[in-house]
């Protein structure tokens, strides 16, 4: 458990003063270091899983003082610690007193979440490097985040607890920490299994929640720590005394158990070498590591070099440890290793694993903002001190919980978010409730329908996050803002929706040929219940779903918000470019969640009318009847969303603006000193803006601002309300003219355009 405080680098070996940062080594040397702490690693699992072995038969309280007693003897042997550097002060003493009993407390909950998850589990969860904590905090409950790529990292170690808590082999893990109910060594043991047993959670998962948080807890026992390591004259010499004071205190105890609980060691002597392997592989060696190599090295490199051999040291090991290293304990352990390994790997172990590594190297590398940073020391305070390049201050990321209040908020300020967001919530509270009834009747049919209406909740939830996201701000990457994802999620909708209608129709196809008996006992109360949520969500979104089709017929109603801006010109050509909000147009996002919540409805309807049919006639045809129908409707209805966000994906020019802009083009072309137009291009970009270019040819002794002000006003009417305009003077055209033979084909182009008719079919001619 013990990790460098960091007082070393203000600290030499021997406690004195020494150099504020990192030492520069060349990178030659710099691997020699490297390996080292590989290979540390390396020993540090193995003496993990030798622990494991040995509490099988130790009392937690008698293996802790054993291991605290094996360090103070080493380290006061050879550290020195009362005659080398200043008096120890009394103030000083008892914050000695404090750093050992936090040190025994840690020790106690690491070591217990140890018997209770196993070593494996307990190396991927406890063996993190301080600052990659630290980073996971700061991504969470700050605003200093270091941003997306440390929120990456942070979210990949949250799922990897989540896939230990959630999908790690239950039976294999109970038989690991099994223990007699009812019955413990000491009132110790049974308060920590009652605390784990009143959360309502199997042992080993009450082991990674005590795990996580010995974890935390080590972190901030390291960070108070630095400043009493400058105190006393050192982090070798705080170790050195803490140890001692812990042996100390644990001593009593020890004294107790001993006679008051009956011991299942036969022989303490056939022990010394476990216990020898255990302190020097997991309490000396690897502290004395970390502290030089975190000299030599920066102390995120130590993080990423030293994660990745412990946590692939810690799979080999569950996949290999078989038998522990003393006759006594294989002795105690026969009967279990008659089977397979007790460490073997689940499938939720494997990949929190891998979410780990990721995890760690994402963490504990530096943020690309503060790239420049580098650890010159530590403030009296104990807190680390970093010299940055002006780009570490530029604006970083949210906190987790800031953007979520932040994101709640505009999500209820828009009715469409606010819409999606309460038929959400209530699509949710119907699921969980028919999943609790469905556990508690142990009804499959209401637990199938409860994953799939949970599984229909995905659309919504992309639906929600298209919302939102479409009212972010433009950025210099994203200059057109986020409105255009709303297209792109009604797209995947439909796609969504597609892809669901064709497997309805093949199994339907598949069941008319052979119809299933089936048994409509739950079936009717639960298609009553969706339907009922389903038609609120219809009733919900109906409007939007009628004024978006109402708005990709009819056409554009711009406001009067719209603002210009005109000319930018040189005495040759001149640039003007126009915004404006529209009302209305094609909502394609509210569409396509109105079609999913359609085709739920459509699904209730005939589940109830199939059933009714079966229930009373017998007719068990009825259910892929049904079935059938309802994956044709869903596909017809779904065709058009499809065609519609496929044509504005494709900067098609709006079918409902073909008239308008072809008249206000003809209107063009009849301004006075304007000689012609070119490149007339029309798109529409989201559901309220009509985006626009155009190339216009004026005289030389016309007016550029009266032009631009009358083209911008008759394409605004016309439905174009975010519009780009280039001014070219009569003179700039006939000089390019001269330039380029090319030029003659755009002035021919421009005359051709003159001549096209419009059709009512949507069509030019000639």
């Amino acid at each position: 458990m013990e990790e460098k405080y960091g007082g070393d680098v203000l600290a030499g070996p021997g406690g004195g003063g020494g150099g504020l940062g990192p030492v520069d080594v060349p990178s030659a040397r710099l691997t020699k270091y490297i390996v080292l702490l590989c290979f540390t690693k390396f020993l540090k699992a193995v003496g993990l899983f030798e622990s494991y072995d040995l509490l099988k038969a130790v009392h937690i309280v008698q293996f802790i003082f054993i291991l605290k007693l094996g360090t103070a003897f080493f380290m006061v042997l050879f550290q020195k610690p009362f005659s080398s550097g200043k008096t120890i002060t009394k103030h000083q003493w008892i914050k000695i007193f404090k750093h050992a009993v936090a040190g025994c407390i840690i020790s106690l909950l690491w070591f217990f979440g140890l018997t209770l998850c196993g070593p494996l589990r307990t190396l991927l969860l406890f063996e993190h490097s301080d600052i990659v904590v630290i980073s996971l905090l700061s991504v969470l409950f700050t605003s200093s985040g270091g941003g997306p790529a440390k929120t990456r990292g942070a979210a990949f170690f949250i799922i990897a607890v989540i896939c230990l808590l959630l999908f790690d082999n239950d039976d294999l893990m109970a038989k690991m920490a099994e223990h007699p109910e009812g019955h413990h060594d000491s009132a110790l043991t049974h308060m920590l299994y009652t605390a784990i047993a009143f959360l309502g959670v199997a042992d080993h998962k009450g082991g990674v929640l005590l795990l996580v948080l010995a974890l935390c807890c080590k972190v901030g026992f390291h960070t108070a720590s630095r400043k009493l390591s400058i105190d006393v004259g050192g982090a070798k010499r705080l170790q050195a005394l803490s140890h001692l004071v812990s042996v100390l205190l644990l001593c009593p105890w020890v004294i107790v158990l001993s006679v008051t609980t009956e011991s299942k060691v036969e022989s303490w002597f056939s022990l010394i070498m476990p216990f020898a392997t255990v302190i020097f592989f997991v309490m000396i060696l690897d502290f004395y590591v970390d502290s030089i190599c975190s000299v030599k090295m920066e102390v995120s490199k130590c993080a990423r070099y030293g994660s990745f051999p412990i946590f692939i040291s810690a799979l080999l090991f569950g996949n290999f440890w078989t038998h522990p290293i003393t006759d006594q304990l294989r002795a105690m352990n026969k009967a279990a290793h008659q089977e397979s390994t007790e460490h073997v790997l689940s499938g939720g172990v494997v990949v929190s694993a891998i979410f780990f590594i990721l995890s760690a190297n994402i963490l504990s590398s530096p943020s690309k903002r503060g790239q420049k940073g580098t650890l010159i020391g530590y403030s009296p305070e104990g807190t680390p001190l970093y010299n940055f390049m002006g780009d570490a201050f530029q604006h970083s990321s949210q906190s987790i919980p800031r953007f979520i209040k932040e994101s709640l908020k505009q999500i209820l300020e828009e009715s469409d978010s606010r819409q999606i967001f309460y038929f959400l919530c209530l699509n949710l509270l119907f699921t969980f409730v028919e999943l609790f009834y469905g556990v508690l009747t142990n009804s499959l049919g209401l637990i199938s329908d409860g994953f799939h209406m949970l599984f229909d909740c995905s659309a919504l939830v992309m639906g929600l996050f298209a919302a939102l996201m479409s009212r972010w701000k433009a950025t210099r990457i994203f200059s057109y803002g986020y409105g255009r994802i709303e297209i792109l999620s009604g797209f995947i909708n439909g796609l969504f929706l597609i892809v669901i209608a064709f497997f309805v129709f093949m199994e339907s196809v598949a069941r008319l040929i052979d119809p299933p008996e089936l048994d409509t006992h739950m079936l009717t109360p639960v298609s009553v219940g969706g339907l009922i949520v389903n038609l609120i969500g219809i009733c919900a979104f109906s409007h939007a779903h009628s004024h978006a089709h109402g708005a990709s017929q009819g056409s554009c109603h711009s406001s009067d918000h719209s603002h210009s801006h005109h000319m930018h010109g040189h005495s040759d050509h001149g640039h003007g470019h126009s915004h404006g909000s529209a009302g209305g147009g094609m909502n394609a996002n509210m569409r396509g969640v109105f079609l999913h919540v359609l085709a739920d409805t459509l699904g209730s309807i005939g589940v109830i009318v199939s059933t009714i049919l079966i229930e009373q006639f017998g007719w068990f045809i009825a259910d892929p009847l049904c079935s059938l129908f309802i994956a044709v409707l869903i596909f017809l209805s779904v065709v058009p969303l499809i065609k519609d966000a496929c044509q504005v994906l494709l900067l098609r020019l709006p079918p409902e603006y073909e008239k308008e802009l072809h008249i206000a083009l003809e209107k063009i072309q009849k301004i006075e000193g304007l000689i012609s137009y070119r490149d007339p291009h029309f798109w529409r970009h989201s559901a309220s803006i009509v985006a626009g270019t155009i190339h216009i040819q004026v005289t030389s002794d016309v007016l550029e601002q009266r032009i631009v002000q009358q083209v911008t006003g008759i394409l605004k009417d016309a439905g174009v309300n975010n519009l780009t305009i280039q001014v070219e003077k009569e003179a700039y055209f006939q000089h390019m003219s001269g330039l380029s033979t090319g030029f003659h084909d755009v002035l021919a182009m421009t005359k051709q355009m003159e001549s096209m008719k419009y059709c009512k079919d949507g069509t030019y001619i000639m």
